[in-house]
């Protein structure tokens, strides 16, 4: 229930993107274990997921299977799209906790640009490091607190490499040849209310997220950041 209450904001925009739309030809990249890719085809969208691990590709071709959906898995990078794929071949593609791992963010952007049909759209999401630094210090953790705004990680155990916050992602879009829509938050609030809260009450939270998702403040301190842009 959890899971499904910090992903409720992100899935409702791309259900807005999709809205009156079949058949849509759908990339995810980095898509993992299909939390997104496998919904949207039980929607009769014909998905892709490219992914580097294939451990993750083989959990993605069973969840399929239950969900009794074809889903076309790929290994590699979102660096590899151009090589993989066709151009100008997808109306939406997503990117989602991707960019903080590549070793390149604009060439990833780039190789998306390739493949996204002129019109098509691109979500993409990644972790905000303000988020992360106030996380840290409500631990106790002050200066990885203070690292992590000043540099974006918050040592050599931060299993995240960088983070973005919102004006860095939307000039990353920009110049990979996107025109940014939108641009909101993502668990505002889920990830720092206590458990038993958001069980009591998961509706509420959601509509407390809803609220704030494009708040100007509130926004900028969520733990991920979405955005839309069109190409």
């Amino acid at each position: 229930m959890r899971d499904a209450t910090r992903q409720a904001v992100v899935w409702e925009s791309l259900q807005a993107v999709i809205a009156g739309r079949s058949a849509l030809d759908i990339l995810d990249a980095g898509g993992g274990t299909g939390g997104f890719a496998v919904p949207l085809a039980r929607l009769g969208h014909s998905v892709t997921v490219v992914d580097p691990t294939p451990d993750s590709l083989a959990a993605l071709e069973r969840r399929a299977a239950e969900a009794g959906v074809s889903v076309t898995g790929l290994q590699g990078d979102a660096g590899d799209l151009a090589d993989l794929l066709p151009p100008a071949s997808a109306d939406l593609v997503l990117c989602h906790s991707v960019l903080e791992y590549v070793d390149d963010p604009s060439a990833a952007l780039a190789s998306v640009h390739t493949v996204v049909r002129p019109g098509g759209v691109v979500s993409v999401l990644a972790a905000n490091p303000v988020a992360t630094a106030i996380h840290r210090a409500l631990a106790g953790n002050f200066a990885e607190a203070r690292d992590v705004l000043e540099t974006g990680t918050w040592g050599e155990k931060d299993p995240t490499p960088r983070r973005f916050t919102g004006e860095a992602l939307a000039t990353l879009l920009t110049k990979a040849g996107f025109t940014v829509d939108e641009v909101q938050g993502a668990r505002i609030f889920t990830d720092l209310v206590p458990s038993r809260f958001a069980e009591d009450d998961p509706d509420g939270l959601i509509e407390l997220e809803r609220a704030a998702t494009a708040h100007p403040v509130l926004r900028d301190i969520a733990t991920r950041i979405h955005l839309l842009a069109h190409r």
